[in-house]
C-alpha cells in the first residue's frame, strides 16, 4: 500500500478551506448619467406649477431653476420678460397639462398668464427629460 505524499494531501485539504469566491461585482450602469433623470409629466406639472407660481418665477428660481439659453435670451431682451412672455406681472398663472415625448426627450405645458385687462395670453414651457436638476428650458411666446 502506497501512502500518499503529505504535501499533496494538504494541499487538498487547504482547496477544502480556502474562502469561496467572491461574486463578480454588479456591472455598472451602461446609460450615461443624463439618462438616467427621466422626468415624468407629473414631475414637470409640478416643476412648472411650482415654478411660476401665481405671478411669476421668484429670482431664486430665475437664477437657478433656467437653462443658460433662456438666461442668454433674457439679457438680450429689453423690457419683455422671456419667461412670463410679458412686460409685467400677470394677475394669476395656470399650468396646463403636461405632454412628454421620449424620443425628443423634451415635456411640455401650456402656460396661462391672466392680466388686469382680462384677456388672458399663453406660451409654451418645454423642460429637458434629463435635466438634473430640472429646469426650465425653453420657453416660446404665442403669436
Amino acid at each position: 500500500m502506497k501512502l500518499m505524499p503529505y504535501g499533496v494531501g494538504a494541499a487538498l485539504l487547504s482547496l477544502l478551506v480556502l474562502p469561496a469566491p467572491s461574486p463578480p461585482a454588479a456591472a455598472a450602469d451602461p446609460a450615461p448619467a443624463h439618462a438616467r433623470y427621466r422626468h415624468t409629466a407629473a414631475d414637470i406639472s409640478r416643476f412648472l406649477t411650482a415654478f411660476y407660481g401665481n405671478h411669476g418665477p421668484s429670482d431664486h428660481d430665475r437664477s437657478q431653476r433656467v437653462s443658460q439659453h433662456l438666461k442668454d435670451r433674457q439679457a438680450l431682451s429689453r423690457g419683455l420678460d422671456i419667461l412670463l412672455c410679458a412686460q409685467k406681472e400677470p394677475r394669476g398663472i395656470a399650468v396646463g397639462p403636461v405632454t412628454v415625448a421620449q424620443s425628443a426627450n423634451v415635456g411640455w405645458a401650456t402656460v396661462t398668464t391672466h392680466w388686469d385687462t382680462g384677456s388672458p395670453d399663453t406660451f409654451t414651457a418645454y423642460v429637458r427629460l434629463d435635466s438634473h436638476p430640472i429646469t426650465l428650458d425653453d420657453v416660446i411666446c404665442a403669436g
